[in-house]
C-alpha cells in the first residue's frame, strides 16, 4: 500500500509545527544575541562619553592652575561644570636635593581628583617644577 499522490503532495507542501517552532527558536536566539551586542555598544559609548567629559573638566582645571610660583603646598577644592574637584600639591618625595644635588628648581607633586555628578571619578598625578625658595 503506497501513499497516493495527493497524500505525498500534502506532506511536501509545507513545514510541520515542530519545524516552524525550531526555526522560530533559532531566530529568537539570534535576535537576542544581536540585541545584547547592540546594548553593549551603547553602554560602551556612554561610558566613553562620561570619561571624555571628566577628562575635559580636568583639562580645564589644569589650564587654570595658579602659576608655579603661586601654587604652594596644600589643597584646593572647587566645582566646575557640575564636577567636584580636589587638587593636592605637595613636595615630591624623591627630591634630588635630599642627595645633595641642589638645583634652582624643586619637583612638586600635583594630584587632581575629579568627581562627576553621576559618580564617575578620575585621578591625575603629575609633577611640576617650581623655583626653589632662596635660603
Amino acid at each position: 500500500m503506497s501513499p497516493s499522490s495527493s497524500d505525498r503532495a500534502r506532506g511536501a507542501a509545507g513545514f510541520t509545527l515542530v519545524e516552524a517552532l525550531a526555526a522560530l527558536a533559532i531566530t529568537m536566539i539570534a535576535v537576542a544575541a544581536i540585541g545584547q551586542l547592540a546594548n553593549g555598544g551603547v553602554r560602551a559609548g556612554l561610558s566613553a562619553e562620561r570619561r571624555m567629559t571628566e577628562a575635559e573638566t580636568a583639562r580645564k582645571i589644569i589650564a587654570g592652575l595658579p602659576s608655579r610660583a603661586e601654587l604652594g603646598d596644600g589643597t584646593l577644592t572647587g566645582s566646575l561644570d557640575g564636577h567636584a574637584w580636589r587638587l593636592q600639591a605637595q613636595p615630591f618625595p624623591n627630591d634630588p636635593a635630599a642627595t645633595g644635588d641642589v638645583s634652582a628648581y624643586e619637583p612638586q607633586r600635583i594630584t587632581l581628583q575629579v568627581a562627576a555628578p553621576g559618580g564617575g571619578q578620575m585621578e591625575i598625578d603629575m609633577i611640576r617644577l617650581r623655583r626653589r625658595a632662596s635660603p
